[in-house]
């Protein structure tokens, strides 16, 4: 099992609740993740924004999906749809997502169309995971799974499979024991 930066993992997530889209509060928190994404000579290649705006990232379609997004100091307070504050709808409806009712084609974060699976994909696993966990003590539900799910131990793994860690929303992880990091680099 790959190891996480588990600060980068926890501060990335509360930033998408928060609904921010300024890479620069994860970059002063020393989350350095999104930094190619906003470098001035990525900005300038791409040809849009402010240093540190990352558009209409997942944050902003968690919290604002819809709405006209302009750039990361607007105030979207009431625009769009915040799929979070319809996150009770689990327990009066659990087959249908909130992303489900609003479009035909849905863009939520848990649609992943494509990832790099030495990077993004461990790591969006592992705020998949946080964040179930987190929704299931706010809602007083229990976490599990109805449908059956793709072991990741299917995939060629070289490294000796560890326990998996145990996580208590006490502000700290219990039994976490992972095998070394591998450092990556992220194409941008």
């Amino acid at each position: 099992r790959k190891g996480f930066f588990w600060k980068g993992i926890l501060e990335e997530l509360l930033w998408f609740i928060k609904g921010s889209t300024n890479a620069k509060e994860l970059s002063e928190k020393g989350v350095k993740i999104w930094n190619a994404n906003v470098s001035q000579q990525f900005l300038d290649k791409m040809g849009f924004r402010d240093q540190g705006d990352l558009g209409p990232v997942y944050s902003f379609q968690w919290r604002h999906y819809g709405a006209e997004y302009r750039n990361m100091h607007s105030d979207y307070t009431g625009q769009g749809v915040d799929h979070l504050q319809k996150v009770d709808t689990i327990k009066t409806n659990p087959e249908e997502s909130s992303c489900e009712r609003h479009m035909a084609l849905p863009p939520c974060h848990l649609y992943q169309f494509s990832g790099d699976m030495g990077l993004g994909v461990p790591f969006n696993i592992a705020t998949y995971a946080l964040l179930t966990y987190m929704i299931a003590h706010i809602t007083g539900l229990e976490v599990g799974c109805k449908k059956k799910q793709i072991n990741i131990h299917h995939f060629v793994c070289p490294s000796k499979i560890q326990p998996f860690p145990k996580l208590k929303l006490i502000r700290t992880i219990v039994d976490y024991n992972p095998n070394r990091i591998i450092k990556m680099q992220m194409a941008v």
